[in-house]
């Protein structure tokens, strides 16, 4: 007797053919790119006047000895990290407070979608029409110094964008504006997962509101924002539409909010110098790397402490 083989169909090569656009595009647009801004950090490439070019010529680590020689690359770093904690700090503040009020069930808020799709809203606006916006209301004879004028508090105009402690303010105002909408909603997100049997046996137990906040919601609301703190930190590190049109691209006054992102857009566009371009790509993409994996290990390691903390008890 001959046994006939059943001719089997595979379907893997299927699945191959539908993610294949996918790496294709990415390969093209996003790995070739990351290759090509690492191999030309190491190569003096410009153009002279606008019109000569220079190089490609191999000079090796040059290009990362003349930014961190000249430090400007520090200063630059120092504005970002200044504006971004100020918008930060009161986002993160008043987005869980926001989130705590939207989800109690003591205060049993009505038409919540309403107000959610109302703090949402500053997120669909463009940054640029945003910060467009902002120039016009807080303007030398806008609408807001006028309005304190008339009241009595200013006795003369007042320039917002001519103070480095107000430029920076009204640039990390627009970033709170923008994004504490979309916090909230990940936290309360993170706040209805919570089993509600838990915060009600800590009530019956005799915990007080603030207890319950700082002993069970926030620990069970790390991984949700340890998202939500590196998600913007590397949107803060990539700062530059609302600060190159609120300045008009000079980082005023005195360069008190040029963001490194906008140091690598004068680079590549004004003084046309790819190979330190490409050598501050590096050292950006070092840098918000770095960063992310030191928040990520600090909350892992927060979490691993309260367990055994809670298993020694």
């Amino acid at each position: 007797m001959t046994k006939t083989k059943k001719s089997r169909v595979n379907y893997n090569r299927y699945g191959l053919y539908f993610i294949a656009p996918f790496f294709i595009v990415y390969i093209i647009f996003s790995l070739i790119p990351l290759l090509s801004t690492f191999y030309y950090s190491f190569f003096e490439y410009y153009m002279r006047q606008g019109i000569i070019k220079i190089g490609p010529n191999f000079i090796f680590l040059d290009n990362y000895a003349q930014i961190f020689q000249d430090g400007i690359l520090f200063k630059y770093a120092g504005n970002t990290l200044i504006m971004w904690l100020m918008g930060f700090i009161p986002q993160i503040i008043i987005s869980l407070l926001l989130a705590l009020w939207f989800t109690s069930t003591r205060l049993k808020i009505k038409n919540t979608g309403f107000y959610k799709t109302i703090m949402y809203m500053p997120n669909l606006v463009m940054a640029s029409a945003f910060s467009m916006l902002f120039l016009q209301i807080f303007a030398k004879n806008g609408p807001v110094v006028n309005l304190l004028m008339d009241g009595g508090y200013l006795q003369e105009q007042y320039d917002f964008f001519a103070k480095t402690i107000s430029t920076r303010s009204l640039i990390a105002l627009m970033n709170f504006l923008m994004w504490f909408g979309n916090t909230t909603i990940l936290l309360m997100a993170g706040i209805m997962g919570i089993d509600q049997t838990i915060l009600e046996s800590a009530s019956v137990d005799g915990a007080n509101s603030r207890q319950i906040f700082i002993k069970i919601i926030i620990p069970l609301l790390k991984p949700i924002i340890l998202f939500v703190l590196i998600t913007s930190l590397i949107g803060g590190i990539q700062m530059f539409d609302i600060p190159q049109i609120l300045t008009e691209g000079n980082g005023g006054p005195n360069l008190s909010t040029k963001t490194m992102i906008m140091y690598l857009h004068d680079l590549i566009t004004t003084s046309k110098n790819y190979g330190l371009a490409g050598a501050v790509s590096v050292v950006l993409f070092i840098i918000t790397g770095g960063l992310s994996v030191i928040v990520f290990r600090a909350f892992r390691n927060n979490d691993m402490v309260d367990v055994k903390s809670t298993t020694r008890k």
